[in-house]
């Protein structure tokens, strides 16, 4: 027949029980009385091994160790190399009766994972990956070959005891073992350890998935020329995948095209798919190979669609992975005899096997890197990552166990040395490498460098969902793009890393059919890089790249710091989550992702905006701004506090004052006399004493100046653009003139003014609820906040060792000289222009101090 599995269990006169189970398709329907009658005995089992591998993850995550220990070292506990032993498990948990149902669900379960293996397989990163990349695979792949051969023998000439049971045969499945690493573990040991975005880290996911291919294929030739009859199986092997590549995949195409509607991919189709996982499983079994092969091709044919994609993985996943293969790696823990292989084998034996297997992959890599001219500590660190194995060298061990090339006593060898060799990565790693910070200098890493420069902005736009488009798209038009103030876009689609998926970063391509006929992108991602390309189209002077990012909500903020650090862009954008409630306002503004926000902030080399969005892209695209009689459209207010924060928010509002359909008000909150009581006094003269020992509050007050009155004295003449000062005492007062001066605004712009404390806006941090917003930011996102406008929160960068220095701004026209204006002072500009303080008393109140005063233009 195809293949013959034999289960081996240490008795307990210490004799072997060797039980056939046969893994043909007819092993599915032979085992269903044996199934009704150990019915509660096979949920006993599945209780137990989910008990015992969440115990473990609990226990192992804080120790570095991956997901894939814990599942091995679960089957391992739970067979005769511990529990297993105990008179209790032995005879009502796992007694012998209950062996085939077991196996048969456990084979049930390795067809259904290899299917979702294709499934995710893409063959464009391995088309795609670099030389270097191609170069360590490659080496990762001879060198342990090699290795596994010699190893083998080794053990036969170090191990006296060893029996000798096809040693030829036995050392090609210990060679392949050796060869994997495994793909998905690779990702998340990158991931615990902080380097996923890294060059190595890119560098050790491209060559991860071209071993695991490679290996794959290496499992299936070696399947195929040690059965019984190779010259059989391999040639039937061959046309069937050639069948499945240039004629069954198309059909497959044109079959889903036809039944899934747009996102309608129900139920029927989903058994319809689970149902053909197991035909192609037993077309593959009848060739003389593992089923697991055909699912495996199913899934490699599968449409690309995304919705078909995600639907399947979201309905098979969470059974599969967290209930069906614990059962896979029980049957592998119950051929495991750890007892028997300490008896059998010298102790030296081991270690030295142990300590050559994990040093094949390092050799290999530090080949390579000695042929670049490479660093070596850069080699040693991705060696040890290559050591990474996973669920294939399991199935790789397994598959020799089955076919009898491999003995109890070297089957328990080679799991215990892919077991080690996993769990030493991590801890290896994070103790020998510190990565080397990526050295990437570029000067505009804010939006009033930009402004000041006239170079490109770039801005890094993220989406994370479909709703986040139009107003991410209406305040990128916004921005004012033209020929002499050019933007480029890189657009990424945030994704949620789910289940046995791989964080990943998609570049698309200029290309894509999906592009070019809006009907067929129905997916979210396609509807979202339609949306920005088609953004690009009408603007001439707007270049845009879209990426999609997959990766967990947690470790989001290195991809988006990352990108832009690579991309040199000078402002983030991140669309601030919100509940919005009946009548269209936000309630309580709270972000679904407050830690990624955080994060972000936090450790950006470049400006950050929090976009509110309520409605700006309806609004934007609708024409005119509600109840405006202003000729320019659409109406922003910027409010000026002081601070790093503020001054970038004026920049990026200066900015979008350029755009023809645009007007801006900007309003400028001064302390008045009560306010102003605590500021400190200097008695000296002397411009230089007085520079030393001014505080931080008073060099941001000078620069704060110094720009705002630039950009006052550089937009005279603009009638579009609107500057007013008023004078406050508290948060209070600051919150009542905004409401004042309230004239329906599309959108306001604030600084964060995380790191600037003001007595201006004392009080409202009482009452905040997202500090990622700060206060002002919060306190006009809050439903209490009578307005429907939209508000971007823009933070600076700002370096570690920044110090205000400022130098005051001066500007000549005619014969007059500008500097930055006092009370009671008036500069007038020939006939037209004047621009003077003026005191508004406010006759609500009492106090004499409550004044403000007013910039008018003439």
């Amino acid at each position: 027949m195809a293949e013959s599995g034999y289960l081996v269990n240490r008795t307990k006169d210490g004799s072997e029980a060797c039980y056939y189970v046969n893994q043909t398709g007819g092993n599915y329907f032979q085992s269903t009385s044996a199934l009704t009658t150990s019915l509660p005995l096979f949920v006993l089992q599945v209780s137990v091994v989910l008990f015992t591998t969440r115990l473990l993850l609990l226990i192992l995550r804080p120790l570095r160790q991956p997901s894939i220990v814990a599942l091995i070292t679960a089957g391992v506990l739970l067979g005769p190399s511990a529990l297993g032993t105990t008179p209790l498990f032995f005879d009502h948990v796992l007694p012998f009766k209950a062996v085939k149902v077991l196996e048969t669900f456990a084979n049930l379960a390795l067809v259904y994972y290899m299917f979702l293996f294709g499934l995710e397989m893409d063959l464009k990163p391995i088309m795609n990956s670099g030389s270097e990349a191609i170069r360590i695979a490659i080496s990762g792949i001879l060198i342990p070959l090699g290795f596994g051969f010699g190893l083998f023998y080794l053990f036969q000439l170090l191990d006296s005891n060893a029996k000798e049971i096809s040693s030829f045969k036995g050392s090609i499945f210990w060679a392949i073992t050796l060869t994997a690493t495994n793909f998905p573990d690779v990702t998340q040991v990158l991931t615990d350890l902080k380097l996923l975005r890294t060059d190595m880290g890119r560098l050790a996911m491209s060559s991860a998935v071209s071993s695991d291919f490679f290996t794959w294929i290496l499992l299936v030739v070696a399947m195929a020329l040690l059965n019984a009859r190779p010259y059989y199986v391999l040639p039937s092997i061959l046309a069937f995948v050639l069948l499945c590549g240039f004629v069954i995949r198309p059909v497959i195409s044109k079959i889903a095209n036809h039944a899934v509607k747009g996102d309608d991919f129900t139920e029927q189709h989903i058994w319809f798919v689970l149902g053909w996982i197991v035909f192609f499983g037993f077309i593959t079994d009848a060739f003389g190979l593992h089923s697991m092969v055909g699912s495996f091709m199913l899934g490699v044919i599968m449409p690309r669609r995304e919705v078909i994609r995600m639907k399947l993985m979201e309905r098979l996943d969470d059974f599969v992975s967290g209930i069906m293969m614990p059962l896979f790696f029980l049957t592998s823990g119950t051929r495991t005899d750890a007892g028997f292989m300490l008896k059998e084998t010298p102790w030296y034996a081991i270690i030295i096997i142990i300590f050559l297997s994990f040093g094949a992959k390092i050799l290999s890599t530090l080949l390579v890197f000695l042929l670049h001219n490479k660093p070596m500590e850069d080699g040693f660190a991705l060696g040890v990552i290559m050591n990474t194995k996973g669920v294939m060298s399991i199935i790789i061990i397994n598959a020799g166990r089955n076919i009898k090339v491999l003995n109890n006593q070297t089957f328990t060898l080679m799991v215990f040395s892919a077991l080690a060799m996993t769990c030493l990565v991590e801890p290896i790693v994070a103790a020998t490498y510190k990565p080397r910070k990526k050295l990437l200098r570029y000067k505009h890493r804010t939006i009033e460098s930009v402004l000041t420069n006239g170079v490109e902005f770039k801005i890094l736009a993220c989406v994370l969902s479909n709703r986040d488009a139009p107003c991410m798209i209406s305040l990128l038009e916004a921005s004012n793009a033209g020929p002499d103030f050019p933007i480029c876009v890189i657009a990424v689609h945030l994704v949620e890393l789910t289940g046995r998926n791989t964080a990943m970063l998609i570049v698309h391509d200029h290309s894509m059919t999906s592009m070019s006929n809006p009907i067929r992108a129905k997916s979210e991602s396609d509807q979202i890089i339609f949306a920005f390309k088609s953004y690009e189209k009408r603007n001439g002077a707007v270049s845009v790249q879209t990426i999609t990012a997959i990766s967990p909500y947690e470790n989001m903020h290195e991809d988006i710091c990352s990108l832009a650090l690579d991309k040199r862009v000078s402002l983030i954008i991140i669309p601030f989550q919100t509940v919005l409630t009946a009548d269209g306002r936000v309630e309580d503004a709270k972000s679904t992702f407050p830690a990624m926000n955080q994060y972000v902030l936090e450790n950006a080399t470049c400006s950050v905006g929090l976009l509110v969005d309520r409605g700006l892209g309806s609004i934007m695209q609708t024409g005119p701004a509600r109840n405006s009689s202003s000729s320019k459209g659409h109406r922003i207010a910027m409010i000026f506090i002081g601070g790093p924060d503020d001054r970038e928010a004026l920049a990026y509002a200066w900015r979008m004052a350029g755009h023809p359909g645009i007007s801006l008000t900007v309003l400028r909150f001064l302390p008045g006399r009560i306010a102003a009581q605590s500021t400190p006094e200097h008695g000296s003269n002397s411009h230089d004493e007085l520079f030393s020992s001014m505080t931080i509050e008073e060099r941001e007050k000078r620069l704060d100046d110094d720009y705002t009155y630039e950009f006052m004295f550089k937009t005279l003449d603009d009638e579009s653009i609107t500057y007013t000062e008023k004078v406050v005492n508290n948060g209070d007062e600051t919150l009542a003139e905004i409401r004042r001066n309230d004239a329906d605004f599309d959108l306001y712009i604030v600084g964060r003014g995380e790191k600037t404390r003001s007595v201006l806006t004392s009080g409202l941090s009482d009452w905040n609820s997202c500090q990622e917003l700060g206060t002002m930011g919060d306190t006009l996102a809050s439903s209490n906040f009578a307005s429907h406008a939209s508000v971007l929160v823009v933070q600076q960068y700002v370096p570690k060792n920044y110090i205000a220095n400022p130098h005051g701004f001066s500007a000549s026209l005619g014969s007059t000289t500008w500097r930055p204006l006092m009370v009671g002072d008036q500069v007038s500009f020939g006939n037209t222009t004047s621009i003077s303080h003026q005191y508004v008393y406010d006759q609500d109140e009492d106090d004499d101090d409550d004044y403000d005063y007013d910039y008018d233009r003439k």
